[in-house]
């Protein structure tokens, strides 16, 4: 098993969030902090498909070869991992990505395969396939669409449309294409980050989501899920 599978992910994206508060104004931090509280308080969390759902079935276009790719032919070969993640701007999901980059020999060699959705478009997620080395598949979900069906998928509010707009990151842009003055509702919707595991029979194995972007699953666990 690889070396990495012994470093613990939460432990790096927890220093990103100390880099974060000693770089960041605490008014413009507090923006962030309360959105994060607010989505946990609508109880999204409770509507994340558990461990025993079955799965929704999907056909999404791949970054590399810009063709269809089926849950459906994908689950025919192997149980799936499968990873939302909100964007290339977000330097968590940056991280979260690398860490199974790292470990992707060592999960083949499981038998299962990796894949990662986002909301991006398959240009933006083409870029985040070259500038990271990923060798995995990247999927596009517009509109956060499947990620509703895993029930993980929420709308960003107004005044953290805001916060993003001042700190120039441009989620419409990323997600469709499109300005913040012709944006669409759809643009700026986005998956909680969450790693799910889907065995041959469509089950769901593994499932883990948070409101809070800081938190992710331990790829640990996930290699134990597969082990069922």
């Amino acid at each position: 098993m690889a070396a990495s599978l012994n470093i613990s992910l939460q432990d790096q994206l927890d220093r990103i969030t100390q880099n974060t508060r000693a770089l960041v104004q605490p008014e413009r931090l507090a923006v962030s902090e309360k959105a994060t509280e607010n989505l946990f308080n609508t109880g999204i969390e409770a509507l994340i498909l558990k461990a025993g759902a079955q799965a929704p079935a999907f056909t999404l276009e791949d970054a590399l070869t810009r063709k269809p790719v089926s849950s459906v032919d994908l689950l025919a070969l192997a149980p799936l991992v499968v990873s939302f993640f909100r964007g290339r701007w977000d330097p968590y999901c940056v991280t979260e990505l690398e860490a199974w980059r790292d470990l992707h020999s060592d999960l083949r060699k499981s038998g299962a395969l990796f894949i990662a959705i986002s909301p991006q478009t398959t240009r933006q997620n083409g870029f985040t396939l070259e500038q990271y080395g990923l060798p995995y598949p990247l999927l596009s979900d517009p509109g956060a669409t499947l990620a509703e069906q895993f029930g993980i998928a929420h709308t960003i509010p107004q005044d953290l449309r805001r916060y993003y707009q001042s700190i120039l990151i441009n989620i419409p842009f990323n997600n469709a294409g499109l300005s913040y003055h012709n944006a669409t509702e759809a643009s700026w919707r986005l998956p909680l980050p969450a790693v799910f595991v889907i065995d041959s029979s469509n089950t769901i194995v593994f499932s883990e989501a948070h409101a809070d972007f800081r938190v992710r699953p331990e790829p640990v666990d996930i290699f134990s899920a597969l082990e069922i």
